[in-house]
């Protein structure tokens, strides 16, 4: 059985239950889209009937003033996306477009959005890839690029288009965005229950805690860092700080490189030191006076020790800095 019919019978058994789901009028699907952008499924379900019953087709909802579309809204916040529907509304008129570059070019449609509602409404093939289909397909093919760039979405939206060829493209979508509420968490995923243990190429090379690398860019002021919890044992490595911001303290060997992979180069350069990467562990934030640093942290375990391990009642004889203290007291449990 393939990867693609797995999917679809896994979504045929497992689906979410939503009013959206299962309706062909584009008008809903677009309507139920827009509403979902930047909101919980959960929160945008009462606010979807009950704008769809007072707007149930374009010509209705264009008709209707802005005030109107804006009480009907209320509450449901980002009240642009409201705006946007009725411009567009406006613009169609009674009749929603069925060519992908019509739909995008519609008021607050992006690629995702366009792609959703060819799948949804008219079963064409495109693959729909939000942060669930990032999530999901990066693991099943073990993509190591960083996903918060652009050329790593546009890799992973084509190697989605070519899974939906041939197929039901709405099932296999929705599959995805169910199955990655699911099953495939984004953090801690339950693999011993996932149909595509045998196909996911993460969860064959032990990867499905470490992907995917989602390192997103910050400003001048900030700094953004791969930060690693590197283990020998029950040790933990922790660096004396020789100069500059926390100089004398004792801190989480970390690097300004967009991935773990990276992290192990330069670690490796520095230390001499072979390190295989285990889970990413959370992203934490520390604001200083001056600047913010990110730090994305990763747990990788050492091959070698080093005389710069230290066990947990060692650590507490050293000088850490917050920042790293507390990424330790999460660690640590």
């Amino acid at each position: 059985m393939s990867i693609q019919e797995k999917l679809i019978k896994w979504y045929e058994v497992n689906k979410r239950d939503l009013p959206f789901r299962d309706i062909k009028d584009p008008y809903k699907i677009w309507v139920s889209e827009i509403m979902l952008q930047q909101t919980t499924v959960t929160a945008v379900i009462p606010y979807y009937k009950r704008f769809i019953e007072r707007f149930p087709d374009i010509e209705t909802l264009a008709n209707a003033t802005i005030e109107e579309v804006y009480k009907y809204w209320e509450g449901l916040g980002y009240y642009r996306r409201a705006l946007h529907l009725h411009k567009s509304a406006n613009l169609m008129k009674d009749t929603f477009p069925k060519e992908y570059k019509d739909i995008l070019a519609l008021i607050g449609v992006g690629p995702y959005t366009a792609s959703a509602i060819m799948s949804f409404a008219y079963h064409k093939p495109y693959i729909a890839v939000d942060g669930n289909a990032l999530r999901v397909l990066s693991r099943l093919y073990a993509i190591e690029e960083n996903i918060a760039l652009n050329k790593t979405v546009k890799t992973i939206t084509d190697i989605g288009n070519q899974l939906v060829i041939g197929y039901d493209s709405a099932k296999i979508n929705q599959g995805i965005m169910d199955f990655a509420n699911a099953v495939c968490l984004p953090v801690h995923p339950h693999c011993n229950e996932c149909p595509l243990q045998k196909e996911c190429t993460a969860y064959l090379t032990n990867k499905q805690d470490v992907l995917p690398i989602n390192i997103k860019k910050v400003n001048k002021k900030s700094l953004s860092y791969i930060t690693g919890i590197v283990v020998y044992d029950d040790e933990v490595m922790l660096i004396k700080n020789k100069n500059g911001l926390l100089e004398n303290m004792y801190l989480l060997p970390q690097y300004e490189v967009e991935s773990p992979y990276s992290f192990i180069e330069a670690f490796k350069e520095d230390y001499g030191i072979d390190l295989e990467v285990l889970s990413h562990l959370k992203d934490f934030k520390h604001v200083f006076t001056h600047r913010t640093w990110y730090m994305h942290v990763y747990v990788f375990k050492a091959d070698i020790r080093s005389i710069d391990f230290y066990t947990k009642n060692k650590q507490e004889e050293l000088t850490i800095p917050t920042a790293h203290k507390k990424i330790l007291k999460h660690y640590e449990g």
